[in-house]
């Protein structure tokens, strides 16, 4: 997996360097911060509170409304406390431990206006807290955006899959330059 990390950080950084200077003339090459928010689903939303990140998000426009995009960035997730109910164990409170990762996706874009896009994502995500899993987990991720100008606004869906599913329905917001 560290390879893998290694192998994906490398072609994104490489990706940015040397469309930079070819395409910011054409302006058909974007990169800019961005936030964004995870409200968990199923059974995540069981042991997670909502989750907050950022990151730097790179676009390179390429024919008739295509493109393709990469991000790197940081998302936590709280863990939440329960009561333990079950028969069989003392009663007591048990604290979920939190979710850190640090995705790095690639995906395409395919603007159906110029206003409205759809985009599809895979990638990565690297756990930095070992307590909840270790090494990294596979991103699947769809979505729907508005880019008005500078600003990017996209609602999606991402699953991370490893030893089982976590998902999140999202909401990121960037500017890009």
């Amino acid at each position: 997996m560290q390879q893998t990390f290694r192998t994906l950080s490398l072609a994104v950084a490489l990706l940015c360097l040397g469309s930079t200077a070819a395409l910011a003339q054409l302006k058909r090459f974007s990169i800019g911060p961005y936030i964004e928010t995870g409200a968990p689903a199923g059974d995540f939303h069981d042991t997670h509170d909502v989750g907050w990140g950022g990151g730097v998000n790179a676009d390179i426009k390429l024919i008739a409304g295509l493109g393709i995009t990469g991000s790197v960035g940081y998302m936590h997730f709280g863990g939440k406390t329960t009561t333990i109910t079950n028969p069989d164990s003392s009663p007591g409170k048990y604290t979920y431990p939190n979710v850190s990762a640090i995705p790095i996706r690639v995906g395409v874009k395919y603007h159906f206006f110029p206003l409205l896009y759809v985009k599809v994502e895979g990638g990565v995500a690297n756990f930095t807290n070992t307590k909840y899993r270790d090494g990294a987990a596979a991103i699947f991720a769809p979505g729907i955006g508005i880019r008005i100008l500078m600003i990017d606004v996209e609602a999606k869906y991402e699953l991370w899959h490893k030893d089982g599913s976590s998902g999140f329905w999202g909401l990121k917001a960037g500017v890009n330059f």
